[in-house]
């Protein structure tokens, strides 16, 4: 099963494919690392955003997308145009795509009893991606979001 964990952060979707396989995990090479939207964006740009999403999973094979949650107001709450991209994901018609929110708590919890199999940096991947990494991993543990 192939897994896109997501992390929205600003008007950026990071984002990291993992595949298991066997019981091996592996990283898929992806040319994408990131989803943008415009801040001053208009509706044709979050269409646009949808779609560019919804290509980029169609042309993986993804089925699953695992998106870190963020809190709707505090401290750490994500902002109005986070939200607006989440919306967007969760709206994708046209292909089988499972999508849902992981609670930090409940990526902290799985962490804590399924330790990452692999150093960070051993992964290839950018150091931004790194949230998006966990998320897809705590994901792919959760296979099928029940």
């Amino acid at each position: 099963m192939m897994v896109c964990g997501v992390e929205l952060t600003g008007s950026d979707a990071v984002l990291c494919f993992l595949n298991m396989d066997r019981g091996q995990f592996n990283l898929p090479e992806c040319k994408v690392r990131k989803l943008s939207l415009p801040k001053n964006h208009s509706r044709e740009d979050l269409k646009r955003f949808q779609a560019d999403f919804a290509a980029l999973m169609a042309e993986y094979g993804v089925t699953s997308v695992a998106i870190k949650e963020r809190m709707p107001k505090g401290k750490f709450a994500g902002g109005a145009i986070s939200f607006k991209m989440e919306a967007a994901i969760q709206l994708i018609t046209g292909i089988e795509l499972t999508v849902t929110l992981l609670p930090p708590a409940l990526i902290k919890s799985t962490l804590a009893a399924n330790p990452l199999p692999i150093d960070f940096s051993e992964t290839g991947l950018k150091a931004f991606q790194e949230t998006a990494f966990i998320t897809a991993y705590v994901g792919q543990l959760h296979g099928g979001f029940s």
